[in-house]
């Protein structure tokens, strides 16, 4: 075996449900999300974890708190695990960017947002960085957002930016694998935990 890194995202919020750009807006988890967290925890336990790391924004830390609760791990903040800022468009639905932002909401890019080749640099820098220190056989998981973890598995992946869209979004308290090889990181499992269902997050819309 070798060093392993499980990117879990959040469970789920009322924004979520309503489908509004959370970005670094601090909004918890709902009744639906903390029991996403409770399932999601009892099944990535038996994996045994060593480390736990999670975005400072509490949706993505209550979900990693319930793993490390189960399991006795300490859970560790570092907000480079942050989402995407989204900018002007944080609050708004996704039919009022649209409205509002018809270019922008085609390309994604929100007024005064991150842009996606930043989250990526940060995201992944801090997965290296998490990662250099577990043991040879160690696990990570970093609990994250949804945006945030996709783009940065692409970047860790080394895929070119053209190819990102190719890898779809993460549900609520889903999660992906990535495994360190002789030859770098390599993606095991990817958007699992249940069963394929539309993706309600601050990622791209085909996403």
């Amino acid at each position: 075996m070798s060093k392993r890194i499980v990117c879990l995202r959040h469970g789920q919020t009322l924004w979520n449900v309503e489908k509004r750009f959370q970005g670094h807006s601090d909004i918890p988890l709902d009744e639906t999300g903390l029991a996403q967290a409770a399932r999601a925890a009892s099944l990535l336990a038996s994996l045994r974890p060593t480390m736990i790391v999670s975005s400072d924004l509490q949706r993505a830390n209550d979900t990693a708190l319930a793993l490390g609760r189960l399991i006795g791990l300490d859970v560790t903040v570092d907000k480079d695990f942050r989402e995407r800022g989204g900018g002007q468009w944080e609050g708004l639905t996704r039919d009022e960017i649209a409205t509002r932002w018809p270019e922008e909401y085609a390309a994604w890019e929100a007024p005064d947002g991150e842009p996606v080749t930043d989250v990526a640099t940060r995201v992944s820098a801090a997965m290296r960085r998490w990662a250099a220190k577990l043991d040879d056989e160690g696990l990570l998981v970093v609990a994250s957002h949804g945006a945030a973890l996709r783009l940065g598995i692409c970047e860790i992946l080394g895929l070119p930016e053209e190819l990102w869209p190719a890898l779809g979004g993460l549900g609520n308290c889903s999660w992906s694998v990535l495994q360190e090889g002789r030859k770098g990181w390599r993606l095991l499992e990817h958007n699992a935990g249940t069963l394929p269902e539309p993706v309600s997050s601050d990622d791209k819309p085909e996403a």
